[in-house]
């Protein structure tokens, strides 16, 4: 019934439209992945583990929501390859949001071993262009429509606990946004990219566990949760936002978010 009370007034916002979340079975990525369904969208979600996607997809279609899901690994030219073909059955894609992050070894930079360091760039940075570059032709056969990229706050102002290497590939997605954003623009296809700060998940339990000094930078003094970023992400996607492209959006309880 609450979901209802707040969903019903714009449940057919995606109505029709085809949205794939990547890195979509807990979390930020699932909290989006039920956010779209929620308001008309067919869904496709992915994860690395089979498990996972099983998982997931039990609890959303349970809720009655149309949602379909495979193993991707991002990282993994094959299985993006697999992913775009699932989207291809439907019709293609409108919504992109490109959620998947990897993080191995929190730590110092100095400490990030050459096999660390490339398996968080392929994953956060390299993949990201190219499930971009490879969705484009099946975004524009819809017409347009919206990439959405997930950074962090940690892009602006790196923390050693959660680790530097992790906060330079973040960065770079913040300028893949507007590159992409300039040349996407001709086929109607709008880029953004969302910073979320200490958000409630298992990816942030590092931060969460320092109990005394996890909110001295947070202006609203406490942590958020996944629905929050959730409700960002669908609204840079949705018709809302139609002028709105080559942006980052913090979504930090009042975070410093200055390079």
């Amino acid at each position: 019934m609450n979901l209802c009370v707040r969903h019903c007034s714009q449940i057919t916002r995606f109505n029709g439209k085809i949205a794939v979340i990547t890195g979509s079975t807990q979390g930020i990525g699932l909290a989006t992945a039920r956010r779209f369904a929620q308001e008309g969208a067919k869904v496709i979600i992915c994860s690395r583990k089979q498990q996972n996607v099983d998982d997931a997809l039990k609890t959303l279609n349970n809720e009655g929501l149309d949602v379909t899901g495979l193993v991707c690994h991002v990282a993994k030219e094959d299985e993006r390859r697999n992913l775009i073909y699932e989207a291809e059955k439907f019709g293609g894609i409108d919504i992109l949001v490109q959620n998947a992050g990897a993080n191995p070894k929190p730590g110092p930079i100095i400490d990030c071993s050459e096999s660390m360091w490339n398996k968080i760039m392929d994953t956060n940075l390299k993949a990201s262009f190219f499930l971009a570059k490879e969705s484009l032709p099946l975004i524009r056969k819809r017409g347009g429509g919206s990439i959405i990229f997930m950074s962090t706050i940690g892009a602006y102002v790196p923390r050693k606990k959660v680790g530097a290497a992790y906060s330079v590939s973040k960065t770079g997605l913040l300028m893949l946004t507007k590159a992409m954003a300039g040349e996407f623009a001709e086929y109607n296809i709008r880029v953004n990219s969302v910073a979320p700060g200490l958000i409630e998940t298992n990816f942030a339990q590092i931060l969460l566990e320092d109990s005394e000094k996890k909110y001295e930078e947070i202006l609203l003094n406490r942590s958020g949760k996944p629905e929050s970023v959730a409700g960002v992400i669908t609204f840079l996607a949705s018709q809302d936002a139609e002028y709105i492209t080559g942006e980052n959006i913090v979504i930090a309880g009042g975070m410093t978010s200055r390079l």
